[in-house]
Order: C-alpha cells, then structure tokens, then sequence
C-alpha cells in the first residue's frame, strides 16, 4: 500500500514531468532552466532538486518514465494475441499512446537520433525495450507464416516502430481532424504489403 508521503511525491514527479516535457518540446533542453520547470509545475525550485539531482537527471527520468509507459501499452496490446492481430494491436496502441502524450512523443522524435546527449545510451536501451516487444511480436509473425520467412525481423521492427513513431507526430501536427481509425487502417496497409511480400 503507498503511503500519502510517496503518492504526493509521485504526484509531484509527474506534475515535473508535464512541466518539463511541454517547455522542453516548446523551446528545447537548453532554453529550459529548472526555474521555468519549477514555474511550471507550480512548486519551489527547491523541489524539483528534492526530486532529481539536477535537470539532466530529471530529462533522463523522463525519458525512462515516457518510453516505460509505452513498452508497458505495447506489452498489453500483444499480450494472448495472434502475430498479426499483435501488430495492428500495436500500431493502435502506438497511435492512441502518441495522442495522449503528444508533446512527449514530439520530444522523443527530435531527441532520437542525436548522439551527442548525456542520455543517449539511457535512450538507445529504452528504445530496444520497447522495439523488442515488437520484434517478438514479428519473429512470431515469421515463425507463424504470416509474415515472411526471409523478414529481416531487427530492420522490421525499427521500421514499424519509426514509422508509428514519425506518422502519429505528422498525423496531430498537420492533420489533427483525421480519425485515428483512418491512420490506424493506412498504417496497417503498409504492414499487409511487407506481409503479403
């Protein structure tokens, strides 16, 4: 059972995540000092030291928290399901995910593929989390005969991954009046052609 000590400081953790996320994908890392997280998220600069030890280490967090909650959606969108139910369970749970946190998403996108940050390696780990549950789900898929035989099933996965990751983000910037049904179907298409190869 948490006790009302740990829930409020969960609380506020998450109220600095928001902070931080939205002022990061608003003026970038570097523009964003603690002071403007702390603005943001309503408490002391004091506390947002409490938390983490510095506004690295709480980016870090973030990322770990972000990627952590998407890993756990896709887990739950394979989980008892055939390879290629999984991957449109995927692909809905990579949209609907990347609706619900979109200036997340936006940060993730643009934080990538840069390798000069202090938290690139913590990023590269998340990131083969989360496209691990994916490759499994594809290895199945191959194993099954759905998919076929000679997938490159690493190159796949990231693809599959990257394209939910880069249309979702397209999708809420330029097209924000489009069902997700519709960008859900047009996605899929994309995996029926690599399946139907």
């Amino acid at each position: 059972m948490v006790d009302g000590r740990s829930r409020r400081r969960e609380e506020t953790r998450q109220r600095l995540f928001e902070a931080a996320v939205d002022l990061i994908a608003e003026q970038g890392f570097s523009a964003t000092t603690v002071d403007t997280i702390a603005a943001r998220a309503g408490v002391a600069k004091g506390t947002v030291y409490y938390n983490f030890q510095s506004k690295t280490v709480l980016f870090e967090e973030l990322l770990r928290h972000g990627v952590g909650l998407l890993t756990d959606d896709f887990r739950a969108a394979v989980r008892d399901q055939p390879p290629l139910v999984a991957l449109a369970a995927l692909v809905r749970a990579q949209l609907e995910y990347i609706r619900r946190y979109r200036a997340f998403a936006q940060l993730l996108l643009s934080e990538m593929w840069r390798t000069n940050r202090d938290w690139q390696q913590t990023l590269r780990l998340l990131r083969a989390e989360a496209i691990a549950v994916i490759a499994d789900t594809v290895r199945a898929g191959v194993d099954s005969g759905d998919l076929p035989a000679d997938l490159d099933v690493p190159t796949a996965s990231s693809a599959l991954f990257g394209v939910g990751l880069v249309v979702a983000v397209d999708w809420l910037v330029f097209q924000p009046e489009r069902d997700i049904a519709d960008v859900q179907e047009a996605l899929l298409g994309i995996v029926r052609r690599v399946a139907q190869t």
